[in-house]
């Protein structure tokens, strides 16, 4: 059967890509949050100990704390291992974990439709979705991107006031000394390796649909022009 161009930015080629879009961005805050070895690599090279006056060990175990609590499958409530918490701080975490909850759960989802959606439009032959889903996360990437290189600071104090409908996020060192834990350089560090994961994934969409959308051009050709050579 000969091949029929394709239209790119029709209903169901932008709800594919926005899908894709989706879970590259849950699955980048999904795999930094878990992805301790920053964390343990940070502990020397930010001189965590200095500021927070604990043992390497005590801080990979709060940290580890943390991190477990934050899980999708976490249940209960959250206990530092060796550090003091205050009320205002247990809810603050509280509130994270649920923003983290959501994304891992959007995650599943998101990679559940679009791998769905992805099946049903690559059974046609049609790749302009995974073109769609490469340059839209791009975009919202280097408009981050630019945002935090402006001024990191002011991204990051927005960000609070973004997903936050209180000020408990501003941590006193003297009730939650698990601030001491979590310097600033860290938090600039998991927002780069978040856009960095989504800058590869946009990529890998990009030369998945270019080589598939290649290969379909070979398997189903157009219809060349019909012409008649008369003697």
């Amino acid at each position: 059967m000969a091949g029929i161009k394709e239209k790119r930015f029709t209903v169901s080629n932008v709800a594919a890509a926005l899908l894709l879009t989706l879970f590259l961005f849950s699955f980048a805050v999904t795999f930094t949050l878990n992805f301790r070895p920053l964390y343990y690599f940070n502990i020397a090279w930010l001189d965590i100990p200095s500021a927070s006056g604990l043992s390497p060990e005590e801080i990979k175990a709060n940290y580890d704390a943390l991190i477990s609590y934050n899980s999708i499958f976490a249940r209960g409530a959250l206990e530092f291992p060796t550090l003091p918490m205050s009320e205002s701080g247990r809810v603050h975490f509280a509130e994270v974990k649920d923003i983290f909850v959501a994304i891992q759960a959007l995650m599943v989802v998101s990679l559940a439709a679009g791998a769905a959606a992805c099946a049903l439009k690559l059974r046609k032959k049609r790749t302009a979705f995974l073109r769609i889903g490469a340059v839209c996360p791009l975009v919202l990437t280097i408009a981050i991107g630019a945002l935090i290189a402006t001024n990191w600071t002011s991204f990051f104090v927005a960000f609070h006031k973004v997903f936050f409908d209180n000020d408990l996020w501003i941590f006193d060192s003297r009730t939650d000394p698990v601030i001491e834990l979590l310097p600033d350089a860290f938090f600039l560090e998991c927002a780069l390796m978040i856009l960095l994961l989504i800058v590869v994934g946009s990529v890998i969409f990009g030369v998945i649909g270019y080589r598939l959308g290649r290969r379909f051009k070979k398997e189903n050709p157009p219809l060349a022009a019909s012409r008649t050579d008369r003697p």
